[in-house]
Protein backbone atom coordinates (compact mmCIF):
# COMPACT_ATOMS: atom_id res chain seq x y z
CA UNK A 1 0.00 0.00 0.00
CA UNK A 2 1.55 3.45 -0.46
CA UNK A 3 1.98 6.31 1.30
CA UNK A 4 -1.74 7.79 -0.30
CA UNK A 5 -3.25 4.72 1.09
CA UNK A 6 -1.66 4.73 4.62
CA UNK A 7 -2.80 8.44 4.57
CA UNK A 8 -6.44 7.89 3.57
CA UNK A 9 -6.45 4.81 6.00
CA UNK A 10 -4.86 6.51 8.87
CA UNK A 11 -7.43 9.37 8.28
CA UNK A 12 -10.52 7.58 8.90
CA UNK A 13 -9.03 5.02 11.27
CA UNK A 14 -7.81 8.33 13.43
CA UNK A 15 -11.17 9.75 12.90
CA UNK A 16 -13.52 6.70 14.19
CA UNK A 17 -11.10 6.03 16.93
CA UNK A 18 -11.44 9.63 18.40
CA UNK A 19 -15.30 9.65 17.56
CA UNK A 20 -15.21 6.28 19.77
CA UNK A 21 -12.69 7.23 22.63
CA UNK A 22 -14.36 11.41 23.17
CA UNK A 23 -11.13 12.93 21.52
CA UNK A 24 -12.89 14.20 18.58
CA UNK A 25 -13.37 18.32 19.74
CA UNK A 26 -9.67 17.92 21.06
CA UNK A 27 -8.19 16.58 17.74
CA UNK A 28 -7.83 17.78 14.14
CA UNK A 29 -7.80 16.51 11.10
CA UNK A 30 -3.40 15.86 11.26
CA UNK A 31 -3.59 14.67 14.45
CA UNK A 32 -6.35 12.12 13.16
CA UNK A 33 -4.16 11.14 10.42
CA UNK A 34 -1.17 10.44 12.69
CA UNK A 35 -3.56 8.67 15.36
CA UNK A 36 -4.92 6.06 12.57
CA UNK A 37 -0.93 5.51 10.84
CA UNK A 38 0.48 4.86 14.32
CA UNK A 39 -2.76 3.07 14.73
CA UNK A 40 -2.25 0.94 11.86
CA UNK A 41 1.09 -0.08 13.48
CA UNK A 42 -0.45 -0.49 16.78
CA UNK A 43 -2.77 -2.56 15.42
CA UNK A 44 -1.10 -4.43 12.67
CA UNK A 45 1.94 -5.62 15.71
CA UNK A 46 -1.56 -6.90 18.12
CA UNK A 47 -2.89 -9.08 15.39
CA UNK A 48 0.28 -10.55 14.28
CA UNK A 49 1.00 -11.14 18.13
CA UNK A 50 -2.57 -13.24 18.55
CA UNK A 51 -1.74 -14.99 15.26
CA UNK A 52 -4.27 -13.01 13.01
CA UNK A 53 -3.52 -11.27 9.69
CA UNK A 54 -2.41 -7.47 10.05
CA UNK A 55 -2.56 -4.84 7.68
CA UNK A 56 -3.21 -6.32 4.22
CA UNK A 57 -4.25 -3.73 2.49
CA UNK A 58 -6.20 -0.77 0.83
CA UNK A 59 -9.96 -2.74 2.50
CA UNK A 60 -11.92 -2.80 5.40
CA UNK A 61 -10.16 -5.69 7.08
CA UNK A 62 -7.45 -3.08 7.41
CA UNK A 63 -9.54 -0.02 8.45
CA UNK A 64 -10.72 -2.14 11.09
CA UNK A 65 -6.97 -2.94 12.24
CA UNK A 66 -6.07 0.29 12.16
CA UNK A 67 -9.66 1.39 14.16
CA UNK A 68 -8.67 -1.09 16.47
CA UNK A 69 -4.73 -0.15 17.12
CA UNK A 70 -5.58 3.97 17.35
CA UNK A 71 -8.29 3.57 20.03
CA UNK A 72 -5.89 1.50 21.84
CA UNK A 73 -3.22 4.69 21.58
CA UNK A 74 -5.94 7.03 22.73
CA UNK A 75 -6.87 4.92 25.61
CA UNK A 76 -3.37 4.85 26.93
CA UNK A 77 -2.90 8.46 25.62
CA UNK A 78 -5.50 9.41 27.86
CA UNK A 79 -4.97 7.25 30.71
CA UNK A 80 -1.43 9.12 30.67
CA UNK A 81 -3.25 12.82 30.63
CA UNK A 82 -6.01 12.17 33.43
CA UNK A 83 -2.48 10.70 35.80
CA UNK A 84 -0.83 13.93 34.94
CA UNK A 85 -3.89 16.30 35.85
Amino acid sequence: MGIIGWVIIGALAGWIASLITGNDKKMGAWLNILVGIIGGFVGGLVMNLIGARGITGFNIWSLLVSVVGAVLLLLIVNAFRRKKS
